[in-house]
């Protein structure tokens, strides 16, 4: 066999032996896809053992492409979702986020400085105590660019190896000893969630509204206050026992009932404006109205927003609601609309078949990757991250190489959703696939060659050193933002427990916090708000360090 075929060969086992391993579970918590890593290192240290010889080059070209897939994948799953989840009350967690990665830097910088450890181990150890693999690939990018020695690049993924399993434990203790330290009641905080948020997972909300206002008597609905601001969408409006769907020029008479869809605050707001919320039923069922449910597929619509549709004046028909990529959105009139977006629309049968008609309805088309955005991404993240970025004082041009590049250009593609006919969405089960098999190539490479010195730096080496290094690491910047999140943030426990396994982009983290209250959603929400910028400042802080330490040697 050729060393390339050999090389692929045992690749193929690393990845068999780490999803076993990863598939081990201890009190339901396991190391998910990191196990790869660990049969990297098994395999790796049976392979040098016996002098078996590994193409190189081969290796290294699996390594940077498979963290290519990994990182440019993300980047289009969180993209659409990234830029609205710092707004609003995202920013707090967002905020508490940011902080908990920059605390990670100073306190890596300070052991660094203090203990005089090698940068190499620094970044390793540093990536590996807060469970982030592309933050290791950042890392171990940054040294090779400012010249570090090749028998100094293992090191980084010995270190990560080290690290790695206290950082799992690590965040798992923090959320046990946040909950003794204040002594609390996970159902009560469920309660309290509920109550603040309401007792549904979706972001937009419906009331009934009777109109008692005699001043807004006679006005066009788009003249109402509150109701032409874009945020609220009345999508149903009952007169006596007539129910229609409500234009802009439809007037407004005392006893109507008008169906509104928005944010919490905004509906009450209009409640107040309007009249009085009241327990009537706008059912569509016996009437000539219905509702469904339907997915713009068509190229042709990508792109446009919906007052140039004119789904309502030329068909009579209402969007209540628009979803995308799991958040709904009230549908203003200037919305855009994306390829995979789902809209809610309100109206006559065959009105809302004429709308389907339009904006594609063809389920079909989304299980379909189109290839060419794939790469005309990828080539671009690429150049991007291949683009010298220099600061001054800075030792040496600082780039986002192949990790930030293509993550920003996912974010950037992911948010735009679409050019012409070339579009960025991606079937979740595509996006999981490419995803996961660009992880498990990187990881199974980064084991292998960590494999060769990982039981002797373990055993006779500083690996307990840097076990030390990495549980501080690991735990001060947790204890110190989650207790001062609920002590200052009024943060409520089960979103804190979010918030945490977010900021260590942790999944097994995050299906630990879910079964403390199986019924709330409060720990996925904060996870899901948090986890793009994270991922982000975590791809960059190691290149960041590197450079600034660097500087410091």
């Amino acid at each position: 066999m050729s060393d390339i075929a050999i090389s692929i060969s045992i690749l193929s086992l690393v990845a068999v032996l780490g999803l076993w391993i990863g598939n081990w579970r201890i009190r339901g918590v396991g190391m998910g896809i990191g196990g790869v890593l660990f049969g990297g290192i098994l395999v790796g240290h049976f392979v040098y053992q016996m002098d078996i010889h590994l193409d190189s080059h081969t290796l290294e070209y699996i390594k940077e492409f498979g963290l290519i897939l990994f990182v440019y994948t993300i980047g289009i799953q969180v993209g659409p979702g990234f830029f609205s989840s710092l707004k609003s009350s995202g920013l707090k967690l967002n905020a508490f986020a940011a902080g908990l990665v920059l605390l990670g830097g100073v306190v890596a910088t300070v052991l660094h400085l203090m203990f005089d450890v090698p940068l190499p181990v620094v970044l390793g150890v540093y990536s590996g105590a807060v469970t982030n693999t592309p933050s290791l690939a950042a890392g171990t990018g940054i040294l090779a660019e400012l010249g570090t020695p090749e028998s100094m690049l293992a090191l980084p993924g010995s270190a990560y190896a080290v690290a790695y399993p206290f950082g799992i434990c690590g965040i798992l203790l923090s959320m046990w000893f946040i909950r003794r330290l204040f002594k609390i009641d996970v159902n009560q905080e469920a309660e309290a969630f509920e109550k603040v948020s309401g007792t549904g997972k979706e972001s937009l909300y419906t009331i009934n509204v009777a109109i008692r206002n005699p001043n807004i008597d006679g006005l066009a609905l788009q003249d109402v206050p509150g109701l032409n601001d874009g945020e609220l969408v009345c999508s149903r409006l009952k007169r006596e026992e007539e129910l229609i769907v409500p234009k802009g020029n439809t007037t407004v008479a005392l006893g109507d009932i008008l169906h509104l869809v928005g944010s919490r605050q905004k509906l009450q707001s209009a409640r107040l404006i309007l009249g009085e919320e009241v327990d009537a039923s706008l059912t569509t069922k016996g009437t000539e109205l219905r509702t469904s449910r339907v997915v713009v597929t068509n190229e042709k619509v990508l792109g446009k927003k919906l007052i140039d549709l004119k789904f309502k004046q030329r068909y009579d028909v209402v969007v209540s609601r628009l979803n995308r990529s799991g958040v709904e959105l009230v549908p203003n009139r200037e919305a855009t609309l994306q390829f995979g977006d789902i809209l809610n629309l309100v109206g006559r049968p065959e009105s809302i078949d004429a709308v389907a008609n339009q904006v594609g309805n063809a389920q079909q088309k989304l299980q379909q990757v189109q290839m060419m955005p794939v790469f005309i991404g990828i080539g671009l993240g690429i150049l991007l991250g291949s683009v010298p970025l220099a600061i001054p004082g800075l030792p040496a041009a600082l780039k986002l190489g192949l990790a930030g590049g293509p993550l920003l250009v996912a974010l950037i593609l992911g948010r735009i959703g679409s050019i012409g006919r070339l579009y960025w969405f991606m079937p979740p089960s595509a996006n999981l696939a490419l995803r996961e098999i660009g992880i498990v190539l990187f990881l199974a490479v980064v084991g292998l060659k960590s494999g060769e010195n990982f039981v002797d730096i373990l055993v006779h080496g500083d690996g307990l050193q840097w076990m030390l290094y990495g549980a501080v690491i690991t735990l001060v910047p947790l204890l110190v933002i989650g207790i001062t999140s609920r002590m200052f943030g009024g943060l409520n426990y089960l979103s804190l427990c979010g918030l945490l396994a977010g900021s260590m982009t942790d999944p097994p983290a995050l299906a630990f916090a879910n079964s403390l209250h199986e019924k709330s959603g409060a720990a996925a929400l904060s996870y899901a708000t948090v986890y793009p910028l994270v991922m982000c400042l975590r791809i960059l802080s190691p290149q960041i360090l590197a450079v600034l330490l660097w500087g410091l040697m």
